[in-house]
């Protein structure tokens, strides 16, 4: 052989060896957001609490594969809880601390935080329900910097089969199923893009009014209209079980190559509605209060990049899920307003907060709330105050301000008032 030959051969091995050392460039995940509508752990698969359960293979499906944050708060009611997610700010800095409460148009919210640091390398949209601008049907929300809006604008439908639908800053008036028209919308969308895409997807199931889905959709039975004489739990669950139902038909009409790299954000946004409720939460414990019942809710993610499975105990807030997706599509960042991304979550156990923190403010009653995990106070404007043990007294039976503190129970409420004191200051 010739000593070109030698010389030919040693240029090829090393270039493979080359190219093998070198780093196939991050393909970025696509984002999908899912968030439930009035549906806390008691309505759910995978939760202690409640008896009854809806058939949801699909999201059991996402749960069981993937890592579930049983420690997240939300706030009480819709809008706040989105406000939160989507600027990552409590509530007192938007002033969105109740329902139908208007956020202001200066806020930057997630999908162009993330347009903006990332080159524009996502396409966004939000599909469902919105409920962050009032009753102001004005404003679009793709004036927020969103590629894509359609939905209702506003917390609820009178009729699942008839409603107004909003798209592109125009209404006009749908008689599809909202389940089943959101999943539409959100495939349509989905299979025009040509580059990655984050899907925020905000049903408005399983929210009242209890209007029965199509049949194929859940395994309820043949259930009569609604009345207010007859038990609403199986419409309830009818309503969750077609949602699942909707995610699944979701999830397998996405091409196997954009699955693969797509990762799932399930949640629910505030508690089960009172007249659902099950136990052990009380009526007054749930929707609409501060109590875990209200604020605790379902949150589970898997798919690409997510490398844990099974239960994580974390202290998370809504206001984190803002860092978190900024983090999933490339912003290098772990920390901004009043939240904090549990992206490292996904495949190492760490802390990532030491409390957590949720409030509310309506014409009535103006509260707020901390937890270090073991311990949660709540202290209302009216000068009353609420302390519970967590671990021994998760659903808050006993206020434990009703008698006196032991030297822990004093040193930690000092803490916790301190931390309040830091947080709303």
């Amino acid at each position: 052989m010739t000593k070109t030959f030698y010389i030919l051969i040693s240029i090829f091995f090393l270039s493979c060896e080359i190219n093998q050392n070198r780093k196939t460039p991050d393909i970025k995940p696509n984002i999908l957001f899912i968030i439930a509508d009035d549906m806390g752990k008691d309505a759910l698969n995978g939760y202690a609490e409640g008896t009854i359960k809806p058939h949801t293979p699909h999201l059991d499906a996402i749960r069981k594969s993937g890592v579930n944050f049983t420690n997240f708060w939300t706030y009480p009611t819709c809008s706040p809880t989105r406000a939160s997610m989507i600027t990552g700010k409590y509530g007192y800095r938007t002033d969105v601390r109740w329902a139908n409460q208007k956020l202001n148009e200066n806020e930057v919210l997630l999908q162009k935080y993330i347009s903006e640091n990332t080159n524009d390398s996502y396409a966004t949209a939000v599909v469902g329900k919105w409920h962050i601008s009032g009753y102001d049907t004005t404003i679009n929300p793709e004036t927020f910097g969103i590629d894509y809006y359609a939905g209702i604008f506003i917390g609820s439908v009178k009729d699942y089969y008839n409603w107004p639908l909003s798209e592109k800053g125009k209404q006009t008036n749908s008689k599809e199923y909202t389940t089943k028209k959101f999943t539409d919308l959100a495939l349509n969308w989905i299979n025009k893009q040509e580059k990655p895409w984050f899907m925020w997807l905000a049903y408005n199931a399983p929210h009242t009014p209890f209007h029965i889905p199509p049949a194929e959709m859940h395994s309820q039975g043949d259930l009569p209209p609604y009345t207010k004489d007859v038990d609403p739990t199986p419409y309830f669950m009818a309503s969750i079980e077609a949602m699942d139902f909707q995610i699944g038909k979701l999830l397998n009409s996405i091409s196997k190559k954009d699955r693969e790299n797509t990762i799932i954000i399930f949640m629910g946004d505030n508690g089960t509605e009172p007249i659902v409720t099950q136990d052990p939460y009380d009526k007054n414990q749930v929707k609409r209060s501060l109590y875990q019942g209200g604020i605790n809710m379902p949150l589970f993610v898997s798919g690409k990049g997510v490398e844990r499975k099974g239960i994580d105990n974390n202290l998370i807030t809504s206001t984190d899920i803002f860092a978190t997706i900024a983090e999933i599509a490339g912003v290098d960042i772990d920390e901004i307003n009043d939240s904090k991304s549990f992206k490292s979550l996904f495949s190492e156990k760490k802390s990532i907060r030491k409390y957590q923190y949720a409030e509310m403010k309506n014409e009535k009653n103006d509260a707020w709330t901390i937890s270090n995990g073991t311990y949660k106070l709540l202290v209302f404007t009216d000068g009353n105050e609420e302390m519970y043990h967590l671990i021994n007294d998760p659903y808050e039976k006993n206020n434990i301000l009703n008698s006196s503190l032991n030297t822990v129970e004093k040193k930690t409420k000092e803490a916790l008032e301190a931390e309040l004191l830091r947080i709303r200051n």
